[in-house]
């Protein structure tokens, strides 16, 4: 019998937690019989149906829409780091499957059995996030799993995400674990890159995308690459490697763009590589104006669409960019669109390319369709964890 107390939902409430979702919705609670409000965030429960039936043991945030979100099917089962750190063991299984190096996304959330929380690795240094209230509590537990099963060089909890704020929670950055080192070195796709876990964008790099990556290699022998949002230069330099003559990487933030320097420079592509540091709008407007060409561009942006009710005005932010992208393409030049943004529907970006190959008259054709990478492992009852969209299309003058 679990001594964690209960969280009763309505009638007929269960059908998708039955069916492989992990999230209870405060709409679905019976606060009749068990009133949120009796809950402290991140307090665990035992979730039951109307009949009574145990579903399974949930962290609890009654401030949240998300009102509860399932950690496992079994009710008997006490949350503590041994539970974590077989679940840590699970999670790392797959990736040494998958990976022949310790460079990845240990942890996906839901996908892992983890929600709330997100881990990467590079090598002996991790980088963890927590999005919610009940995450936040197994942070201590948490990181005694990690130690346990990897002896860390060093932990960055980097709590930054907008999500922690529907969940009433604090931002904050700080290494919670060990020393950073001067340099944290990742290997990706048979190149080397050098981030920074503290201060970088997110976790401070994007493995979601190294399967595109990838395959947009071996197309970039001989081509001149445009790679927009370049952050560090994951695309643009794994191009160059591959062969392309010359790669230009635009991004409005100086500090990612030296990172990008260095790791040109790491990888012996720097005579091939070079950074501008604008606005990307602004810089397609010039270049399209001073007639610049390429043979490859890479849009891939941030989240335009964090919200759902933002889907109109990202719509439209995604068309203006690939619109730009195509203008600087040269005639049978390669496009990839890239969308992080969950709240864009796939069938929507493939009809906002259509729509704009029409407009600009081109002669625009999809040859390849790319998601996350499999560390970002796709939980089949949760689509919430489906996200990542790249086209690559061929583009050339009107028939």
């Amino acid at each position: 019998m679990s001594h964690y107390p209960l969280l009763r939902l309505k009638k007929n409430e269960d059908q998708r937690i039955k069916a492989g979702h992990l999230w209870i919705f405060s709409n679905e609670v019976d606060i009749a019989a068990t009133p949120l409000k009796a809950f402290a965030a991140g307090a665990m429960a035992v979730v039951e149906n109307a009949r009574g039936d145990a579903l399974g043991l949930a962290y609890v945030n009654p401030a949240s829409l998300i009102s509860a979100r399932i950690l496992t099917r079994n009710p008997g089962i006490v949350i503590d780091s041994a539970f974590l750190i077989e679940r840590l063991r699970r999670a790392l299984a797959l990736r040494e499957r998958l990976f022949p190096q310790p460079c990845y996304r240990l942890v996906y959330g839901e996908s892992d059995g983890l929600p709330g929380v997100v881990i990467d690795r590079f090598g002996p240094v991790f980088s963890v996030q927590t999005t919610t209230a009940g995450a936040e509590k197994l942070l201590d537990p948490l990181l005694a799993a990690l130690d346990e099963l990897f002896r860390p060089t060093a932990v960055v909890l980097r709590n930054t995400a907008a999500l922690r704020d529907l969940e009433g929670l604090e931002s904050y950055t700080r290494v919670a674990v060990g020393t950073l080192p001067d340099s944290v070195i990742l290997h990706e796709n048979g190149c080397q890159f050098r981030i920074d876990p503290a201060a970088g964008q997110k976790t401070g790099w994007f493995y979601d995308h190294r399967d595109n990556r990838a395959r947009l290699a071996h197309w970039a022998a001989g081509k001149r690459v445009l790679d927009l949002f370049a952050y560090s230069g994951a695309w643009g330099i794994q191009a160059a490697v591959a062969g392309a003559t010359r790669v230009n990487l635009v991004d409005s933030s100086e500090p990612a763009l030296s990172l990008a320097q260095d790791n040109a420079a790491r990888n012996n592509v720097a005579n091939r590589v070079s950074t501008v540091a604008e606005d990307v709008f602004d810089f397609l407007r010039q270049a399209r104006e001073e007639r610049q060409r390429y043979d490859i561009v890479i849009a891939d942006p941030p989240a335009f669409i964090k919200r759902r009710k933002d889907v109109t005005q990202g719509v439209e932010a995604y068309r203006r960019l690939n619109q730009a992208a195509i203008q600087v393409l040269n005639p049978g030049g390669l496009l990839v669109s890239a969308s992080c943004s969950f709240h864009l529907e796939p069938a929507t970006l493939h009809d906002l390319l259509r729509g704009t190959a029409r407009h600009l008259d081109r002669h625009l054709v999809l040859i390849a369709r790319g998601g996350q990478a499999a560390d970002h492992p796709i939980h089949p009852a949760i689509p919430e964890t489906d996200y990542l969209k790249a086209l690559f299309a061929h583009v050339d003058r009107s028939l």
